[in-house]
């Protein structure tokens, strides 16, 4: 099993640092933050495009997806928490417009770096965007950002997520249906599955066709809190178990947002334990 480890963890850091800093906890791939302080797309230049690639050859890592899922670089003061604003649901026009050009960005550097996917989310529902107006702006947001992947040749994971207009799977494969696009699948984060009551392993399942990459992290019980693989409640066997079912041959990525303050050793203590559950 190909085991990443996110430079989300490492905001404190530049992101050629993180990137030698997960190399060395053992990971032998990296999820680049499409954000402040690492890929912000409206700041990515060429030379730190060029300065990712040659260190990713240097240190022989793989990316494993670019994570535009949050882009608090957009905002003056945004809130120390998930944000997902300006969304291609924003109700305000020019937040759903900024927010398309991030992503479409974000797809170039991806291909520039040698990463297969990209993941992004739905985004909340506002108010003045209820769920059936968010469905109709959300098909009309997301086509033209597929047409460009797969002009690209990147495939777009949607990241479900607790109280967002796409928090459930079983959504998601409903979209992943109606709109019928082959760059379109999910970037499955099994904690917000644990959260909102799914089944992992059913959920694996479910996207067993469509899983362009995977969030790992531990969680306590059901609430939403990122924790060091291990240390949680996480049914870590039963998730091998339905990897191994579907043939999974993409990257576990670790996901620790939360442990900004020490992310070294949260690489370190991450990668020894799924090398050892996914030997």
């Amino acid at each position: 099993m190909k085991l990443a480890f996110s430079t989300n963890a490492y905001t404190r850091f530049p992101l050629v640092d993180a990137l030698r800093g997960i190399k060395a906890a053992g990971f032998g791939g990296v999820e680049i933050l499409a954000d402040v302080p690492h890929a912000y797309p409206p700041q990515i230049t060429d030379q730190l495009t060029s300065d990712v690639c040659r260190t990713l050859q240097e240190l022989s890592l793989q990316v494993s997806n670019v994570n535009c899922n949050c882009s608090f670089g957009y905002w003056k003061d945004a809130p120390p928490e998930a944000y997902f604003e300006p969304s291609l649901i924003s109700p305000n026009p020019k937040h759903r417009a900024d927010r398309a050009a991030m992503i479409l960005r974000a797809l170039q550097f991806a291909r520039d770096v040698g990463a297969a996917n990209i993941s992004i989310t739905s985004g909340r529902m506002l108010g003045g965007m209820p769920p059936g107006p968010a469905a109709e702006q959300f098909a009309k947001s997301i086509r033209p950002i597929l047409d460009r992947a797969d002009q690209l040749g990147i495939d777009v994971g949607i990241e479900c997520e607790p109280g967002l207009f796409l928090e459930y799977v079983d959504e998601l494969c409903d979209w992943i249906a109606r709109l019928g696009h082959p760059r379109l699948g999910a970037n499955l984060d099994v904690g917000h599955s644990q959260v909102i009551g799914e089944s992992v392993p059913e959920s694996v399942e479910k996207l067993r066709r469509r899983l362009w990459n995977l969030h790992v992290e531990d969680i306590p019980r059901r609430k939403h809190y990122h924790m060091i693989p291990g240390e949680g409640t996480m049914d870590w066997s039963g998730l091998r178990g339905a990897l191994q079912s579907i043939d999974y041959r993409r990257f576990l990525t670790v996901e620790l947002y939360t442990h900004t303050e020490d992310p070294q050793a949260a690489a370190v203590k991450s990668y020894r334990f799924l090398s050892r559950c996914f030997a």
